[in-house]
This record gives C-alpha cells, structure tokens and sequence, in this order.
C-alpha cells in the first residue's frame, strides 16, 4: 500500500499549522483528485478470481465422483429376446456395424484386466507381480486416476500391457445421458493420450460384469460405446474381489475350466487390494503350470492392438486437462486446509475475546482499582465538524450540560461547512461553547486547529454527530488520572438502531469494537481510540506531533503514534457516547470504505513496529492483517464453496458449519450485550446479518486492498446527517 504523500513531520512538541486551501498539502481530498478517482476494473478482477475458484471446485467435484465400485454389480433379469443371443454369447461385443457380434478368447489363453485404476498403491504392486510371472494383462483405467498419475500410465504402457476406456469418473452409464456419456469417454481418450501419447479403442463400462448380466436398460449406454468405435469388454469370470471375500476365495472365482480361455475381472483400485495383489500371483502359478498364457485382451483374441497413436492436438489438450485435474486438486485441498485453519482461528478469537472481556469487566469494576485525580483537571472538548447542521447542536448541549466537576470549555471547529454548521451552534447560546472557522482542510486539520485553541491539557475529542451522557466526560478523565496513560477510548453506541441496517451496526458495535478494546486493553495494544469518543493527554499529542493528516483513519493514525511512543490506551466502558450510524447501505459503504482504507494506510505507515521491542507491532497489526484484512479476503471463498456443497452435495453439512458458527457468535454476542447492559433482544438480527452485511464488509475490504494495490488517493467520504439526536 502506497500512503498519502507526507508534509515534513512537526517537531516533538509541536502541533501542526493548518493548511490553506491553496496549499500543496491541503488533506487527503485534494490529494485524491491529483491522483485521479477510485480504481476501476477490480470488480471484474474479483468475478474473475471467484470463477476460477468455482471452476476449480467444479472440476475437482467431478473427478471426485470417482470412488471405485463400491456396490454389487447390476444383475440381468429382463425376458427380452432380442437380447439373449447377446448373453450367450462372449465377452467382447463389437457392436460398430449394424449387427452385434460378439468374440471369446482362444483356448486356454486367459485375459486378467483390472479396473479402476491406476492407483498409486496397488497398481506398481500388481505390475510387480505380472513383470515377475512374465504375464501381461489389459487395464481399465479411470480417466481422472490417469490424469491424477500419468508416470503410472506410461509404466502400465512400458512394460507391454493393454489399456482400456473404464470412462473419466466412473459413473454408471446405464443412469446418464448420452451426451455425458461421450464427455466420459472423451476426456479418458485426452487424459489417455496426455499421459502416453495413445488412445485406446478398447471400453468397459464401469458396474459392468457377464454379458448375462447385461439388462435393457444398459443396452444403450452399450450402443452408444459402439457408435463411438470402442470394443466393449465385459467378462466371463467376474471375481467380485472388491467384496475382499478372501484370497482363496478370489484365486477359485478367476480361476477357468476346462481349458476354455476367459476374460477375468480384477481391481487395482476403489480400496484396499491386498487380496487381489496377493490372488494375481497364486492366479498365475496355477494357470502356468495348467499350460495357460495371460495376455493382453486384443492378443488373446488375435487381434491388432487397441492402442492408437494420438494427434498432437488430442495430447495438448490431454496434458492441459491433467494439469488443471491436478491444480484443481491441489488447490481445492490447499482451500480446505485453509478454511479449517480460519475457522479454527475465529472460534479461538471468539473465545479468546470472551475471556478477556470478562477479565477486564472484573478488573474494571474492582473500587480498589479506582483512582482520582487530585482536584478536577480542566477539559476542552474539541468538536470537528463539516456540514454537520442536522445534528451538532445536540451534540453541543449534551457536552454542556456534563456533570463533571471541573472546567469545560467545547470548541466546534467549522471546517469550512457549506451548511449552516457554524450557525445552529451560535442560535443555540450556550455557555462556555466557542466555534472556530477556517477553509475546508480535512478533519485531522481541523482537531490541530483545536487542539492549539484548547486552554486545559485533557483533551476530548469528539464527533460532530454524537451525544454523551452527562457523566461521560468524568469517566474519560478518571482514567488518565494514571500519568502513563496517553488516551481513553470511551463506548459508542448506535443510537439510531431501530431499523435492520442500524440493528446490525449496534449489534456489531457492541459484540466487534467493545469486546476488541476490552481484549487490547488488556493486550496493550490498542490499535484505536475512536474519533467519536476519546480522552487524550496534551503531553502525549505533543510528543508525536498531533494529529497526522497522512491517512483517512486520523483516529486509528494517531493511536498507534501513541502506542509507540509508550503511552498506555484504556478503554472505560462507562464513557458512553450516542452516535449516529449509516442510515442507509450506500452510506454504510462510504463509511466502511473509508475505515478500512484508512486502517490499511496507518497500518503500513506504522510497519516498522513490527520490528520493534514493544509488543504493540506484533500484536496489533498482526491481529489486523489476519482478522480485518487477509480473512475478510477469504470470505467471498467461504461462501462460494458452502453454496457450491449446498447446490451439488449434501446441504447439511454446509448448514450446520454455518449454524454453528451463528450459535458461537450469539453466544459471545449474549455475553457482550450483557456486559453492556443491553437488550440481548439485538441478536435476532444475527442470522440475517450473516448472509447480507458480512458480504458488504468483505467487499469492502476487498475493494480497499484494491485500491492500495494498485496506488489510488480514496477521497474523503463524507456520510450524509439524518439528525437523530436533534430536538423535534
């Protein structure tokens, strides 16, 4: 991230001048028209990213479909005539002319095939096997699995077997249409020729067994391999070894009669095949000593080999497919990981923030704990405010009218208002209440200007859309009664929350910013007193030159100044201020937009304290860059592939990580409402926000990242007043 263009820094001590309206550096806004408007084009960039993700997950869920057979073959039965010369006739049918035919293999000649593979474990102990009884044998493998391991292809190929099309993800073809029955075999064919530069004429359907186990209903996904130009391999001795019904057991069902020669029917895939591996080797034995040859399925027939060589085009396209197969794979398992880490993380945080907050209500609470102040300092209360008619003179008199013991001077800086801002606070003639004017210069400009104006060395700053209650300025002062504090965050509570856009804010208010403060208060790494509501010491601003006018989150600039300059951030619970939050979703946008942006430059214009003794960089902003920043970048991630589950899989699963995840947060939300002496009422709002506000602040975050990445001045957003606190 690039940050704003800095004046040269004030000496230690200083506050800085302010800026005219002609100057060079006359804030952020001025600055973001020089450097042209919000970045474009980073919408697309992120429907382009999230449909590379669905693709990925697309083709992952497909090849996924592949699991081996993992059920009993289909079982014959329908009394059709027309098919039974069909049954009784051999396990290789040629159905690519206009009569079926069918072929069984020589006398005593014996074809072992093995469907599913090739797999990683079981396929190179098979080879093992057949390379040391000198036998060959005909593989039907999985298109996915020979995408998934083509070393393991190019071996089966190597060392003289045959390999047949057992389609790409090993549906049963009986249950699909004819288009995705071509799409299966097509990509077998690329995938085939990718790996080894061939092709096969040579298909078995997958749940396929003897042609007298062949049903109406598998007759045209049987026609439909023929129209393609495939032999169809069936089997006359179907182990049925994927049962694991026993070595023996599987050496006696492969094991043919009377010298007749037989298609065999194994599995180097679809789970463990110790039987099988251990079977193949007993197998052969016996047929050599019987006088039996095992070999491939087009030589025990007498026919040329079904390998083909493949078109340059069909292996560009077969390697293509297997790299994608395996970036899917390992994307889509890098992304599971990921997510589990990060759900892990939430639920830690939310349990972490939960303990911490009870600690510091404990601590906070505890009178022993309590200081004072000798006498009661003098306070100025400094109000920045730009067009903020609707709404400042209820702000004004709820600061006169404090209970605080000691002097109070408000001073309402009107930073150039195009409103009556200035004028609403002069009708209202109340005491101790002065109202500064200068030209437009940006609101870090106009708490400088302020701050030099203030005659008391508290210094509270606040909105120009907020209201305290009348004891709030006497909490914020107590607790910088401690000379090593620098800042006092108060509490801001939404005041207009009676709609669902306010409801959520109120509910996010108290269940996200007061448990975080309690949490880095206790932490000591306060990453922001907020500029609607906070306490500071004029010593403390003076040392790291007041208010910086280099980022939007003048608030969240200054505390981190603060933090690494050794000063103590406290968070008094009881420092209750009103504010009034985005009425509306496009209003909530600028605000939001502007936050994060902010936060993302203070947090690069403060990178160096990472390296730093204090705990504050390493705590701080690696708490930010992970929770506020790189996991709202997931999200858009998270919720693709829960929609993507629900829409293709079993939707519970997907519903019942989302549910869980809302129960935890209302029950930390509970806890935090209670804490706050609110309405636990709030959290109804909960499951909504879940599924439309949290996927406005992961844009946000989104579009902010973008607009850092690629260097863009965000102009300041200004929200626009609907005077809530305003008498009627």
């Amino acid at each position: 991230m690039t940050s704003a263009r800095r004046r040269r820094r004030p000496r230690a001590g200083t506050i800085p001048e302010p800026v005219r309206a002609g100057d060079a550096g006359h804030g952020v806004k001025r600055r973001a028209h020089r450097r042209g408007g919000e970045p474009s084009g980073h919408w697309l960039m992120l429907l382009t990213g999230m449909a590379l993700v669905g693709c990925a997950l697309v083709l992952d869920g497909f090849v996924k479909n592949v699991s081996g057979e993992t059920g009993p073959a289909p079982v014959g039965g329908d009394s059709v005539a027309w098919l039974e010369p069909l049954r009784r006739g051999g396990p290789v049918l040629n159905l690519t002319g206009d009569e079926p035919s069918s072929a069984r293999l020589k006398a005593r000649t014996v074809a072992l095939t093995f469907d599913d593979g090739p797999d990683p474990v079981w396929t190179p102990r098979l080879l093992d096997v057949l390379k040391a009884r000198g036998a060959k044998a005909t593989f039907f493998a999985v298109g996915s699995r020979i995408a998934a391991h083509p070393e393991l292809t190019r071996r089966i190929v190597a060392e003289g077997h045959e390999l047949g099309n057992h389609t790409y993800t090993h549906p049963d073809l009986a249950t699909i249409p004819a288009w995705r029955v071509k799409l299966e075999l097509n990509l077998t064919q690329k995938a085939l020729a990718g790996a080894t530069g061939l092709q096969t004429t040579l298909a078995r359907p997958p749940y396929s067994s003897t042609p007298g186990t062949i049903t109406v209903r598998q007759w045209d996904s049987l026609e439909t391999l023929g129209r393609e130009g495939y032999l169809v391999a069936l089997t006359d001795l179907d182990t049925r070894d994927w049962l694991r019904p026993g070595t023996s057991h599987i050496v006696s069902a492969a094991r043919p009669s009377g010298g007749r020669g037989a298609v065999v029917m194994l599995h180097d895939s679809g789970g463990d095949r110790t039987q099988t591996v251990e079977a193949v080797g007993r197998l052969l034995g016996e047929l050599d000593r019987a006088g039996y040859r095992a070999e491939t399925l087009t030589s025990a027939l007498g026919m040329p080999s079904a390998h083909r060589p493949a078109g340059q085009t069909a292996r560009i396209a077969g390697t293509a497919l297997g790299l994608a197969q395996r970036g899917a794979e390992a994307f889509t398992t890098a992304l599971w990981w990921v997510l589990f880490v990060t759900g892990a993380l939430t639920l830690a945080r939310l349990a972490l923030l939960v303990v911490l907050a009870r600690v510091h209500a404990r601590r906070s609470r505890d009178p022993e704990r309590a200081g004072g102040w000798d006498r009661p300092p003098g306070v100025s209360v400094i109000v920045p405010a730009y067009n903020e008619e609707a709404g400042i003179a209820a702000t004004v008199r709820s600061l006169v009218a404090t209970t605080y013991p000691g002097p109070v001077e408000v001073l309402v800086v009107d930073d150039g208002s195009t409103d009556r801002t200035a004028e609403a606070v002069a009708a209202a003639r109340l005491p101790g209440v002065r109202v500064i004017r200068q030209p437009n210069g940006g609101k870090a400009v106009a708490l400088n200007t302020g701050i030099r104006h203030a005659r008391h060395d508290i210094l509270v700053m606040v909105d120009g859309d907020t209201v305290f209650e009348p004891d709030t300025i006497g909490h914020l002062v107590r607790g910088l009664a401690d000379p090593r504090v620098g800042a006092v965050s108060g509490n801001t509570k939404v005041g207009n929350r009676r709609g669902l856009i306010g409801r959520w804010q109120h509910v996010e208010y108290v269940i996200g910013f007061n448990l975080d403060r309690r949490a880095f208060e206790l932490l000591d790494c306060m990453p922001t007193v907020p500029g609607a509501i906070g306490a500071f010491r004029r010593e403390a601003l003076a040392a790291v030159g007041g208010v910086s006018t280099d980022t939007l989150a003048e608030d969240t600039d200054l505390t981190m100044a603060l933090c690494r300059a050794g000063w103590r951030m406290v968070y008094e619970e009881r420092a209750i201020a009103w504010t009034e939050a985005p009425a509306s979703l496009r209003q909530l946008w600028r605000q939001r937009y502007r936050w994060c942006y902010g936060t993302m430059q203070a947090m690069w214009k403060h990178r160096r304290a990472l390296a730093e003794p204090r705990p504050f960089g390493r705590r701080c902003l690696g708490y930010l860059a992970l929770f506020h920043v790189l996991l709202p970048l997931l999200a858009p991630v998270v919720d693709l592939m829960a929609v993507y589950h629900v829409a293709v899989g079993d939707p519970l699963p997907a519903v019942a990580v989302w549910a869980g995840f809302v129960v935890m947060q209302a029950a930390a939300g509970w806890y935090a409402l209670r804490l706050d002496g609110e309405r636990v009422s709030a959290l109804w709002a909960l499951p909504l926000q879940q599924v439309v506000y949290r996927q406005l602040i992961y844009l946000v975050v989104f579009q902010s990242m973008a607009t850092a990445l690629l260097g863009v001045r965000l102009r300041w957003h200004t929200v626009r007043r609907q005077g809530t606190f305003a008498a009627p």
